[in-house]
């Protein structure tokens, strides 16, 4: 009977956490995906780039807003159970409230690991994988960039001027600022317009001069008509990892013998000391905080909803968790200025723990 018990109240939990922090983060997600529309209205990056790098980004939205919804699931579940009266059926089955606190706790230490996981794996893997999509493609609406008395520098190295762009797709008065390959050159053209099929892509240029420089060599020639490739254009996005894409391995194998490694994707210096650190901080030790809020959370269940101060009570446990998730968030910024602030942030939850722990134990007896 015991197990059946835990068992519907572990089901309502989880099926409440699940529910809500999938709506809660594609709502994040939705509004993130606006603001990443500009690797298309301004960067130039096909549609299939701009989904491929939003759903990849998902998995960081979890981890961000993960303890936030585990403590919102547990504090409502604890409140429903309460004003449903089914808490009593624990207590009529023989369960302690001393045993019911220690199935919830070894719950949220389960929650910690998956917190973990998704911090220290799933949530950089899936964004390094996304800048990486990034850095390999191409610019696929380039032509719908193009606007009239606006420099387009949207491609590396590439620099644009139209003067004039007509309704039938073809543009006057041209300047362009090559600088792709290693001798520069400057284009300027009466008309033109883009070719743009499957298998090439160039500006048809019309009339116009080009200035080449060769080692500080200027060479002009004049031109009735050339062609610019514009294929495997390459953009300006920041194509290089920042550090929350990199793996934890590297980051730790980074942080410990910090002069001496060097990776392809990731420069590791000692001015980025503070930041790695704090990177391993939000993903390692960040996650204790779970149980805290465990912990402050089941003293909801020594709270009857017959008591006066039922409502006061439940709202003081509510600012109390509050106020821990958002210390864990600002603390988080300072924790990495020295190695006795990494222990004093990883001390904190630990200390506050055992204290909850034992008011609570102490409470127990006099309920």
């Amino acid at each position: 009977m015991k197990k059946l018990i835990f068992k519907k109240f572990y089901i309502n939990f989880i099926s409440f956490f699940l529910a809500s922090i999938l709506i809660i983060g594609l709502i994040v997600w939705t509004i993130q995906a606006v603001n990443y529309f500009d690797f298309v209205s301004q960067d130039g990056h096909g549609l299939k780039t701009y989904i491929y790098y939003t759903l990849l980004n998902f998995p960081k939205i979890i981890h961000r807003i993960f303890p936030f919804i585990f403590f919102i699931s547990l504090f409502y579940i604890l409140i429903s159970y309460e004003n449903k009266d089914e808490l009593i059926i624990f207590w009529i089955n023989g369960i302690s409230k001393k045993n019911f606190f220690n199935k919830i706790f070894f719950l949220s230490i389960f929650f910690m690991f998956i917190q973990i996981i998704l911090g220290a794996y799933i949530s950089p893997k899936s964004q390094f994988v996304a800048r990486e999509q990034l850095k390999n493609s191409n610019i696929d609406f380039f032509s719908s960039l193009i606007k009239e008395r606006k420099f387009i520098d949207t491609a590396k190295d590439l620099t644009i001027f139209i003067n004039k762009k007509k309704n039938d797709g073809t543009f006057e008065e041209i300047f362009i600022d090559d600088n792709r390959e290693k001798n520069s050159r400057m284009i300027i053209a009466k008309n033109g317009f883009i070719i743009n099929t499957p298998t090439t892509k160039y500006f048809k240029l019309l009339n116009g001069r080009v200035i080449n420089n060769n080692n500080s060599k200027i060479n002009i020639f004049n031109f009735e008509q050339i062609n610019l490739n514009l294929l495997n254009l390459n953009s300006n996005t920041i194509i290089v990892p920042k550090i929350q894409e990199i793996d934890t391995k590297t980051l730790l194998s980074c942080f410990t013998n910090i002069e001496s490694n060097i990776y392809d994707v990731f420069d590791c210096s000692n001015n980025l000391k503070n930041q790695i650190k704090g990177e391993i901080i939000k993903r390692l030790i960040k996650p204790i905080y779970i149980p805290l809020i465990c912990m402050v959370c089941s003293f909801l269940i020594l709270n009857s909803k017959r008591k006066i101060n039922y409502k006061r009570n439940n709202n003081l446990i509510f600012v109390v968790v509050f106020s821990i998730l958002l210390i864990s968030e600002v603390s988080l910024r300072y924790a990495s200025k020295s190695n006795l602030m990494v222990f004093i942030y990883f001390l904190i939850p630990l200390v506050f723990l055992f204290l909850s722990y034992l008011i609570f134990i102490k409470k127990v007896k006099h309920v």
